[in-house]
């Protein structure tokens, strides 16, 4: 995935449709050495369409090449449900606070 970046804003290019996403960044945490990121789908209030998909949270892998930071998806499902995990205790955690 390619991904440019606004103040809290991620447009992401899904490379098998080629179709663009905007992910609102939520958070971000390190888990064994590795940085990932939350983001929520951006819902368009006006779309009257009906065709709007239901997303949860979205997690991402941030790996670095060349200097330059990009976000990747976590092809592993046993290494999803523990940065999940991870993610739902730190969001957890700052409610409580």
């Amino acid at each position: 995935m390619s991904e440019e970046f606004g103040p809290n804003i991620v447009t992401v290019i899904d490379e098998e449709t080629g179709e663009e996403i905007e992910l609102e960044f939520i958070d971000a945490l390190e888990y064994n050495g590795v940085v990932y990121r939350a983001f929520f789908p951006m819902v368009d209030e006006d779309d009257e369409s009906g065709n709007e998909e239901e997303y949860g949270l979205i997690i991402l892998k941030a790996e670095m090449e060349n200097g330059e930071e990009f976000l990747v998806q976590i092809e592993d499902e046993d290494e999803l449900n523990a940065v999940y995990d991870q993610f739902m205790e730190q969001i957890l955690e700052d409610e409580e606070n």
